[in-house]
């Protein structure tokens, strides 16, 4: 029995994680397990120390708490699987303490330099289309990079400018598209994509390449990288998606219909893009507090 290969599985095909998920928690499994082989120990071996051992071990290889996070999540998982399936008696990982990842404010373009960026893609050709449609719907609809690769045409529905996007997890939402979104999108798949299209490889997919195939990352990252640089702007596609956020908050979105939209599974993760001017939050006070205009010495009321 590979007690990987199965824990593998019962990520993929149980539980439904994202394949990027299982392929990270994989990876770990797979090194881990070639470290206790390199030791002469089994599964049922394994405590606290047997980790720590491990964690020390990749910390001198040189990876950061992000990483050593990953890891203890991954072990966790197996050791929890391992005694499902009676492997093991118990988890030598319980105990072991998260490293502390501080949390980081995505960077946000203003509006301005969104209009920008975009004004620098010709749209005479199929190739300029297809991006000028691309970097709209990530901004417009908040997509994940590799949301916005995966959509497909039967996904998009024009008569309600609405598209259904397949998440992290494999789960599914509802998108509502924009005035501006609809019409790139629309322009793109008949006058674009159309000349794109390669019958040969016949994809449904909604960008293509310039062979007809399915836009990869790295092509979209690269296309990116050119136009943000001619707007001279420094920028990543993920701004985008950024930017989305933080707009719609500070339009005054609720923070509950941006989680939606996002498709985060916890709140607090959209809680990053909540990050308002110190200024801002002192004019906010002042303005809608009920109680401010009662305090002695202030003028007004």
């Amino acid at each position: 029995m590979d007690p990987g290969k199965f824990f593998i599985d019962h990520l993929k095909f149980e539980l439904q994680l994202a394949d990027r998920t299982v392929e990270t928690y994989g990876r770990e499994i797979r090194s881990f397990i070639k470290f206790l082989g390199a030791r002469g120990k089994m599964l049922n071996d394994c405590d606290e120390a047997v980790i720590q051992e491990y964690l020390v071990l990749r910390r001198k290889a040189g990876v950061d708490d992000r990483t050593v996070a990953k890891i203890i999540s991954a072990l966790r998982q197996f050791f929890f699987y391992l005694m499902k399936e009676k492997e093991v008696s118990t988890n030598p990982c319980l105990s072991l303490e998260m490293p502390r990842i501080p949390r980081t404010l995505p960077g946000v373009l203003s509006v301005e330099e969104v209009e920008l960026i975009l004004e620098q893609i010709d749209t005479d050709s199929p190739l300029g289309l297809r991006d000028r449609c691309l970097f709209e719907l990530i901004y417009s609809c908040g997509l994940r990079i590799s949301e916005a690769v995966d959509l497909t045409l039967e996904r998009v529905h024009m008569d309600e400018s609405l598209i259904r996007v397949r998440g992290k997890g494999d789960k599914e939402r509802i998108v509502p598209m924009g005035e501006e979104a609809a019409h790139w999108i629309g322009r793109y798949i008949h006058e674009g994509r159309s000349r794109l299209y390669n019958p040969q490889r016949s994809e449904r997919y909604v960008f293509l390449n310039h062979f007809g195939g399915k836009l990869s990352r790295k092509g979209m990252w690269k296309k990116f990288k050119e136009i943000s640089q001619r707007a001279g702007i420094s920028a990543k596609v993920h701004t985008l998606r950024h930017s989305f956020a933080t707009h719609l908050l500070e339009g005054g979105a609720d923070l509950r219909s941006v989680q939606a939209l996002l498709g985060h599974a916890d709140i607090s993760t959209t809680q990053i893009y909540t990050h308002v001017d110190r200024d801002d939050l002192q004019d906010y006070h002042t303005k809608y507090h009920p109680l401010e205009e009662q305090v002695p010495g202030k003028s007004g009321g």
